[in-house]
């Protein structure tokens, strides 16, 4: 095989190593020549990398450097495309990722190019002695094979290493739900706190925290017992931030049993009393503001509200995510059918209302006895 290179393919060479290089001349630089080297194993394998390479320079693009490291590049990318099209909580998680546990991790200093499956599965490992829990190893592998894609997109690897290894799978937690008694009972006992109606509709509606949070008054139907889920709010590094919800069947509309229109009805009266009596006002018409008027923290929900609630209630000391997973169950068990429980809850798929439906297939598989034995009789 020629050593040369071929016609249209640039300067392309076999290295004494056994390797093949390709070079590609970018001019003078500050008085110095300067030149881009592409390796590879093969000819061909090289000829691709020259030709890519080609293009992207005849369109005024960088070309892809393999000495940068995998800490350089991560840097690089979620300071640019990695935060151009994603919400600023999900790119606040990303970064955190990246600069606490990537960076200054081994793999840090490893060349991108060099970059092995090998290399990540040792990191994970890394990461797991260090008493990080399996969902969080699982998210990290999601943002190095997100970041890396785009590597091979821009050309400056040739696959993705993250393809060819797996991430710990994290065993699935069964947390803890309010059964119906322990719902009504909760509710009773939040009777006159000034945040009743966020219990219920949290119960009925299962909504996430960051919907009700980020509800408006003008997203409720009166005339038609419903709400419109349209936007969550939460706190990123700019601040609270309003944003559309987490997946496209998200934005939805629940309809409302008249127990939740009735704890509206009086949560609205309740807060025009404390609109007046407050000494200035954020006016965001948001259902369940903080104190003056704006978007209120979901942690300070979850830690002044909500906690002393359930001590109060003498009830488990469960998230206030549960009251969401409790109202599936709650649906299911009724006997709602999951295609409903879907909608309300706004799941991607249908396969997590059934992951959820399988929770409680043992007290529903009790209760289809009891039924046929109501049908059929008993001797």
């Amino acid at each position: 095989m020629p050593s040369k290179r071929g016609r249209g393919e640039g300067t392309i060479s076999k290295r004494d190593d056994g390797r093949w290089v390709a070079r590609v001349d970018q001019g003078y630089v500050d008085g110095k020549r300067k030149r881009k080297y592409f390796y590879g194993a093969t000819r061909k394998e090289v000829a691709e990398k020259l030709k890519k390479g080609l293009t992207d320079q005849q369109q005024g693009l960088p070309l892809p450097s393999e000495v940068e490291t995998v800490a350089a590049y991560l840097e690089r990318w979620i300071e640019g495309a990695g935060q151009a099209k994603i919400r600023a909580s999900t790119y606040d998680g990303y970064k955190r990722i990246i600069t606490k546990h990537v960076v200054p991790s081994s793999i840090g200093r490893v060349r991108l190019a060099k970059l092995t499956a090998l290399d990540l599965a040792n990191l994970y490992q890394e990461l797991l002695k260090k008493g990080m829990s399996a969902r969080y190893v699982q998210y990290t592998h999601a943002v190095i094979h997100k970041a890396l894609h785009q590597a091979t997109g821009w050309n400056m690897i040739a696959r993705n290493p993250a393809d060819f290894v797996e991430a710990p799978k994290p065993t699935r937690k069964q947390h803890r739900r309010l059964t119906a008694d322990e719902s009504r009972h909760l509710l009773d006992v939040a009777r006159d706190d000034p945040l009743h109606a966020l219990y219920v509709l949290a119960l009925t509606g299962g909504m996430r925290s960051g919907e009700l949070l980020g509800l408006r008054w003008s997203d409720v139907d009166w005339a038609g017992n419903s709400l419109h889920v349209r936007q969550q709010v939460g706190r990123t590094s700019a601040g609270m931030e309003f944003s559309e919800p987490k997946t496209a069947k998200g934005r939805r509309t629940i309809t409302l049993p008249s127990v939740a229109i009735e704890a509206l009805h009086e949560h609205r009266a309740r807060q025009v009393e404390t609109r007046l009596a407050a000494k200035a006002w954020e006016d965001e018409d948001l259902v369940f503001p903080n104190a003056t008027g704006g978007p209120m923290e979901r942690q300070n929900v979850q830690r002044r509200s909500f906690k002393p609630l359930l001590k109060k209630a003498e009830l488990p000391d469960i998230r206030f995510h549960d009251l969401r997973h409790s109202a599936a169950t709650l649906l299911l068990s009724l006997g709602v059918h999951p295609k409903v429980v879907q909608e309300r809850l706004g799941h991607a798929t249908i396969a997590i209302t059934m992951d959820i439906y399988s929770e409680v297939m043992p007290e529903l598989q009790s209760e289809a006895a009891d039924k046929l034995d109501g049908l059929f009789g008993t001797a």
